[in-house]
């Protein structure tokens, strides 16, 4: 299906200005880091990345998965009239050109996985974010996180695609204890790569000015809860404190995995 539908507004005659800060760390357990982030601040972009599998290809993954987005979104490729992955209607031109962006890597991670036996199964978890306008759109796949910061209280607007949230999901009153102690409570349902299909979420909301965005992959979210994230975002300074805050936080906790935090605030002019 092509076209745009009428009944999502078009924001796109407000100026954006976006700011935005990334930190990362390979932590103190992980030889190598395969977490990957990217901002470009002329599309109001921004884009965080956590790469799983054998020997080097996470980080591989994860780095197709950032440039195939920014590229794709850079040089329009993303948004051809032909929509190969379909058109939503309930979304945005920038929601689906984020999502046929996120696409694309996949088709990309895939192709590339093939040539070599050292990155056959190779994968990523992405969360992506574009702010055009008024609008925010964010396209993700897998456990890295989109919180946002509005009037003194975050919330997370990305879910996460693992077993334990699947759980959840079929059952809101299961026991969150036992759950966590479960040896596939991490496990990724959905990812970027690694399989043959996909599952893009895209989520959209209209922002006010003032938000203040966090991009996370779960070496910092899977150790700090909501309260503690929401402490640091609040009692930061600047974009630069609060990422660095962020994880540093995460490492001290005593995260075992990569870590990065890309956090950005909203400014209409």
């Amino acid at each position: 299906m092509s076209g745009r539908a009428d009944k999502v507004p078009d924001l796109r005659g407000y100026t954006t200005v976006l700011r935005a800060y990334g930190v990362t760390d390979k932590g103190r357990v992980r030889p190598i880091n395969e977490d990957c982030w990217a901002f470009d601040e002329a599309r109001g972009l921004c884009v965080v990345a956590d790469g799983m599998g054998g020997h080097k290809a996470g980080e591989v993954a994860a780095r197709m998965a950032v440039d195939t987005v920014v590229g794709s979104l850079a040089t329009g490729t993303a948004g051809d009239q032909s929509w190969p992955f379909g058109f939503d209607p309930s979304l945005s031109e920038a929601g689906n050109r984020l999502r046929t962006a996120i696409h694309l890597a996949h088709m990309h991670i895939l192709e590339i996985a093939v040539t070599s036996d050292e990155y056959s199964g190779m994968g990523t978890t992405i969360v992506a974010a574009i702010v055009e306008g008024r609008r925010l759109s964010v396209g993700h796949v897998g456990d890295s996180r989109l919180y946002m910061l509005a009037n003194d209280r975050i919330r997370q607007l990305t879910h996460d695609d693992s077993w334990m949230a699947s759980m959840l999901a079929d059952d809101p009153a299961a026991d969150v204890a036992r759950l966590e102690r479960h040896p596939m409570r991490n496990a990724l349902t959905n990812v970027v790569g690694a399989r043959r299909r996909t599952n893009v979420h895209v989520v959209e909301e209209v922002l006010g000015g003032g938000e203040l965005l966090l991009l996370s992959t779960d070496g910092v979210h899977g150790v700090l809860d909501d309260d503690r994230i929401e402490q640091l975002m609040l009692d930061s300074g600047d974009l630069r404190g609060t990422a660095t805050h962020l994880v540093a936080a995460a490492l001290a906790r005593g995260s075992h995995d990569n870590c990065t935090a890309l956090v950005a605030r909203y400014l209409p002019d």
